[in-house]
C-alpha cells in the first residue's frame, strides 16, 4: 500500500481515484477546487481531504493529479500552496491531465530540480473509461520511474504505456485525438449520407463494422447517432480544447492537418448550436440541421 495524493476530482478524477484506493487497495488523501466534492469523495470512499494542493502531496509517494488546461495545471503545481511545495524527494507526480507537452517538460524540470520525478499521463476512454477503470494510459517520463509507478497507474487502466522522454504521453494524446476527430467525422457522413438514401442504418452498421469500417466509435455511437441522442460521453468543449493543443503544437513542429483544422471548425459550428457539452459524436448534428 503506498501513500496516494490525487488532485483533481472532476468527471474523471473522482473514479479514477476510487479505483486506486478500492482496486489499488492504496491510502489516499485528495484535493478538489470545490472542497464539497472532495468531502463526498471521502464520505463514498475514506482517506482524507486537503484544504490546498500542498497539503494533499505531503509526503504522499505518488500524487495524482487531473485538471482541465495547462494554466490549472500550474496553478496547482507550482502555484501558490502548489503540489511542487511539499513534493517530497523521490516522489512521483503523475499528471492525467490532457495538456501541452510544453507544460510537462516545464514539469518535469521543476519536479527534477526539487529531487522528485515526473510523469505525463494524459488518458482516453472518456468517462466510461474512467468509471470502469479500462483506462488508456500514454506516458512521458523515464523508465525507471515509470517502472516504479506503472503497478499504481493500472489500478484504473486496461493499458499503460511508456512512450518516451517527459512530453512524449502528451504528444501521443495529441495523435490519438488527430484520429479521433477525422473518424468521428467519416462516421458522421456515412450516417447522414445512409439515412438520406432511406437505408437502415441499423443493418448498415451491423454489416460494415465487421469489416474494415469497423472502429470503437461505430460499435459505441452509432446507435446514438441514429437517434440524435448526444447528451453524454466527452464533450465537445473537452474536444476542442484538446484540438486546439493539437493545432498549437502542429504549428510548432510543421505538420500538416487540414482534416483535423476542418473537424476543429465544425465543431466550433456545434457548438453556437449549443451543443457545447453534448458528446463529440454530435458532428452529425451539424450535417442534419434544417
Amino acid at each position: 500500500m503506498a501513500k496516494v495524493a490525487f488532485i483533481g476530482l472532476g468527471v474523471m478524477g473522482f473514479p479514477m481515484a476510487r479505483h486506486l484506493a478500492v482496486k489499488g487497495g492504496h491510502e489516499l488523501t485528495v484535493y478538489n477546487r470545490t472542497a464539497a466534492k472532495a468531502d463526498t469523495w471521502v464520505s463514498e470512499n475514506g482517506g482524507r481531504a486537503a484544504a490546498t494542493p500542498a497539503e494533499a502531496a505531503h509526503e504522499a509517494d505518488f500524487v495524482f493529479c487531473c485538471v482541465g488546461n495547462d494554466d490549472d495545471l500550474r496553478s496547482v503545481t507550482t502555484g501558490k500552496d502548489g503540489a511542487f511545495e511539499t513534493l517530497r524527494t523521490g516522489a512521483i507526480f503523475i499528471d492525467n491531465t490532457t495538456a501541452s507537452a510544453e507544460v510537462a517538460r516545464e514539469l518535469d524540470a521543476a519536479a527534477r530540480a526539487s529531487g522528485a520525478h515526473f510523469i505525463d499521463a494524459p488518458v482516453s476512454g472518456g468517462q466510461a473509461g474512467a468509471e470502469n477503470g479500462v483506462l488508456t494510459v500514454m506516458c512521458g517520463g523515464d523508465p525507471e520511474v515509470f517502472e516504479r509507478a506503472r503497478p499504481i497507474i493500472d489500478s484504473y487502466a486496461r493499458m499503460v504505456g511508456l512512450m518516451g522522454p517527459a512530453g512524449s504521453g502528451q504528444l501521443t494524446k495529441m495523435v490519438n485525438q488527430i484520429c479521433i476527430a477525422g473518424l468521428v467525422q467519416g462516421l458522421a457522413e456515412a450516417v447522414h449520407f445512409g439515412k438520406s438514401a432511406g437505408l437502415d442504418m441499423e443493418a448498415v452498421v451491423d454489416v460494415i463494422s465487421k469489416g474494415a469500417a469497423g472502429s470503437w466509435q461505430m460499435e459505441n455511437r452509432h446507435k446514438t447517432m441514429i437517434s440524435g441522442k448526444y447528451d453524454f460521453g466527452f464533450a465537445v468543449d473537452w474536444m476542442r480544447k484538446d484540438l486546439d493543443i493539437v493545432l498549437t503544437e502542429a504549428r510548432r513542429n510543421g505538420a500538416k492537418l487540414p482534416v483535423t483544422a476542418l473537424v476543429d471548425q465544425f465543431y466550433g459550428d456545434v457548438q453556437a448550436m449549443g451543443g457545447k457539452r453534448w458528446d463529440t459524436s454530435s458532428l452529425l448534428a451539424r450535417l442534419e440541421k434544417k
